[in-house]
């Protein structure tokens, strides 16, 4: 296929523009060899050799530095090379010797840059020196630190409501940059904080806290050793948390089943090879799931009501062998009303909902009532929908069945993404802070913190559209990359007066701006931070709830970064002084805001003492210990109805994802090498039976369309690849694909965008 003109469009989107797409067979195992290579091809190509053994050697390891992708946590006994194919891609991308320095900005418009790929936009390099982008202007241009504070303080200050500014968070941020950060936002008066936990695991984290009194997973490393068996779903921890895979292949070698549910056959769930394992080399990997379920699209709940109704049927021909009836009794609640529903559901409609069979779900009862201890794992495959909470909730109902909760290899365990989005909560990033977290933040650093909640992701974008927030700020993340909706949340943004963005590297975040754009530069996870009291490290919480030391080692991209303590603390100082507080000398030593996070966060006492101990120390978690931390102490049973989706004829339930090549919004090269394609993004995963009945060709150009509530959404140019998915669905790479999830469509309570549950019509492209 030849090059095509890109058609006339906004710069919100990544370029509507074709490459040839490479195709062949799916890798048949996941890592091995070909991670191993991969891993330094691109440390290479971005560092060098030296530097790249430098680093390898840093990540993950106890005096080293966190891993900036995924929040999967470290074993105690660590290898020499404790890292992942794509945590040595993120970590190439961070130490990159290439520069996005002042000359570059004079060199590229934004205009032009806009029209790049999102690819080519990470590749040119880290940032250097803070930007100003003026209003009408069509190039950034290099100001001092002094005049982009003073002109950010200028305008937070003439707000006559602060409730008109909006404070972004990624899931990157240290649990100390985070706390001064919200710290700071409260005492300027709101609480319009959303993070990227409102795009992924608010679903987890309101589901879990409803049913069980905590919105985090309540296993640990050590578990998956002890389990009996594991169910993964909706998850591909192939390409998006691989270091899980050893996890999953130790399990599988002490005797566990794995049933996996998710609608592509991915290669990760399907065997690994640890590439540090001269065995599995040589053998060709371990084969991980025994009962692979390739539901339909947001057919998960329905899968496991089928399976719950299985062990129902299974309990009553041998009573006492599958449900623990003395742990329900004891340490639940609304249990007849579940019984109720689950008994009752019908057969036929669990099946033409889930896409699976009678059979099929029977097999995964099995596995299930044969284990001692099950654990649930899933990701944004289960999140991302209306029935986001629905589907988390009916995760913890299959394990209260069985008691599997406060017992050795048994309880939940989302997945999260970001190295430290669950820390970032923890020390009060969160729009609707509960008023015990409120009073004890307000107690410890003596003050009354506002009390109405803020805006979520998706309230923001609407209050930006609607003219009621004027200035965004990012403390990291690509927004537009990651939002919904894409060309609506552009036309938000660009409705501010002023947006701010804090970065390490280029991302199409900083082109969609307000009137005024300023982009601050700051130290990555692997960079030395020296303070006026010497080098500092930073701490971080994992996706099991152990808080730990993170230091980076390497000399700075540049000498005019700073840290993102200190850029907050020079921030707060302008905006919110405080008579006997010095925010500057906060971050002398990072101590001193461990000390504030002690004083006012549950769970952190001895922060400093316990934080240095080599494997850091795990935070609080009562159904982990056997408690339910619900008002009522027990833990509840809950009833969901079945999603119901209109889907039109010639239409399909689209879902999007990301590709091998990939960490949420950055873009590391361009094969997804486990999935057999290459070359190009803008491709579209579908049944070749739908391709017969919509007379569509393998290589097919096609424009993909949504409208959900009466507004047109178009992606266009989109190369259709046979796959093996289920009849009525498929599926796309984000970014290029959220332009096509609405705003309006997110799931109920959590407000979490349905980017994994899109209508879309197919047509053939229309020519330039």
């Amino acid at each position: 296929m030849s090059d095509s003109k890109p058609l006339k469009r906004t710069i919100a989107q990544p370029p509507e523009k074709l490459c040839s797409v490479k195709t062949s067979c799916p890798s048949k195992s996941a890592g091995g060899l070909g991670a191993v290579l991969q891993s330094f091809k691109h440390g290479l190509s971005e560092m060098g050799l030296l530097r790249t053994l430098q680093t390898f050697r840093q990540v993950n390891q106890k005096e080293g530095f966190d891993c900036p992708g995924c929040a999967w946590p470290d074993p105690k006994h660590r290898s020499p090379f404790e890292f992942c194919e794509n945590g040595a891609k993120a970590v190439a991308e961070e130490a990159t010797y290439k520069r996005v320095d002042p000359n570059f900005f004079q060199r590229h418009s934004v205009e032009e840059l806009g029209h790049w790929t999102d690819y080519q936009l990470g590749k040119a390099g880290r940032l250097t020196h803070p930007m100003l982008l003026e209003k009408g202007a069509t190039h950034y241009r290099k100001i001092d630190w002094k005049e982009g504070f003073d002109l950010l303080a200028s305008a937070l200050l003439q707000l006559d409501d602060p409730n008109k500014a909006c404070f972004y968070t990624s899931g990157r941020t240290s649990n100390e940059a985070a706390f001064l950060y919200q710290l700071f936002v409260r005492r300027f008066g709101t609480n319009n904080m959303p993070d990227c936990s409102n795009m992924c695991h608010e679903s987890s984290g309101k589901g879990l806290g409803a049913t069980i009194g905590i919105g985090k997973g309540t296993v640990t490393l050590e578990d998956f050793d002890k389990t009996d068996a594991i169910f993964v779903i909706g998850q591909n921890p192939g390409t998006n948390h691989p270091r899980m895979m050893t996890a999953l292949r130790g399990a599988k070698k002490n005797g566990a089943k794995i049933v996996t549910m998710n609608p592509l056959k991915e290669v990760g769930l399907m065997s690994f090879t640890h590439p540090q394992s001269v065995g599995d080399m040589l053998s060709g990997g371990v084969s991980l799931t025994d009962l692979y379920l390739q539901v339909r699209i947001n057919g998960d709940l329905a899968a496991m009501k089928g399976i719950m109704k299985h062990l129902f049927d299974m309990e009553a021909q041998n009573p006492g062998s599958v449900i623990d009836t003395t742990f329900i009794q004891e340490r639940t609640l609304d249990f007849e009303n579940f019984e109720y529903d689950i008994r009752n559901a019908d057969w036929s409609e669990i099946e033409s909902d889930s896409g699976l069979s009678k059979a099929q779900l029977k097999e995964a009862a099995d596995i299930y009532a044969q284990a001692k201890s099950v654990i649930v794992c899933w990701a944004m495959g289960l999140t991302q929908h209306e029935n986001g909470i629905a589907n988390i909730q009916s995760c913890v109902n299959l394990l209260l069945l069985g008691g599997h909760f406060g017992r050795d290899g048994a309880g939940v365990c989302p997945v999260r993404g970001h190295s430290n989005v669950q820390g970032n909560r923890t020390v009060g990033i969160w729009e609707a802070p509960s008023d015990a977290f409120l009073d004890r933040l307000g107690k410890g650093m003596n003050f009354e913190p506002p009390r109405d909640h803020g805006l979520a992701v998706v309230p923001a974008i609407e209050a930006m559209h609607n003219g009621k927030i004027s200035l965004f700020f990012a403390l990291g993340g690509n927004f537009i990359s990651a939002t919904p909706d894409t060309e609506y949340t552009a036309q938000a943004l660009k409705k501010c007066k002023l947006t701010v963005q804090v970065s390490t590297k280029l991302n199409r975040s900083h082109l969609i701006t307000g009137d005024t754009a300023l982009i601050f530069p700051c130290l990555g996870r692997t960079e030395h931070d020296q303070q006026t009291s010497g080098p500092q490290f930073v701490t971080v919480e994992n996706s099991m709830g152990i808080v730990h030391r993170s230091q980076g080692r390497l000399t700075p991209a540049s000498k005019e970064l700073l840290s993102e303590p200190r850029i907050v603390a020079e921030i707060a100082s302008r905006v919110t002084p405080v008579e006997g507080f010095d925010w500057l000398a906060l971050t002398d030593n990072y101590d001193s805001i461990r000390d504030l996070i002690e004083a006012s966060i549950a769970g952190f006492e001895n922060y400093n003492k316990r934080v240095r101990h080599r494997d850091g120390f795990e935070l609080p978690n009562g159904p982990r210990e056997g408690r339910f931390t619900t008002k009522s102490t027990k833990a509840h049973f809950t009833v969901h109805p079945l999603p119901k989706h209109h889907i039109p004829k010639n239409h399909l339930m689209m879902m999007t994802m990301r590709s091998h090549d990939q960490y949420n919004t950055t873009i590391y090269g361009l094969e997804d090498r486990y999935r057999g394609v290459g070359a190009e993004r803008r491709v579209v995963l579908m049944n070749k039976e739908d391709m017969t009945e919509m007379s569509l060709s393998e290589r097919d150009v096609v424009d993909l369309f949504n409208r959900f509530n009466g507004r047109e959404r178009v992606a266009r140019l989109f190369v259709v690849i046979g796959y093996d998915i289920p009849k009525g669905s498929c599926a796309t790479y984000f970014p290029e694909a959220n332009v096509l999830v609405p705003i309006d469509k997110f799931a109920v309570k959590s407000l979490t965008p349905a980017s994994k549950s899109v209508v879309i019509e197919i047509r053939p492209a229309k020519k330039s």
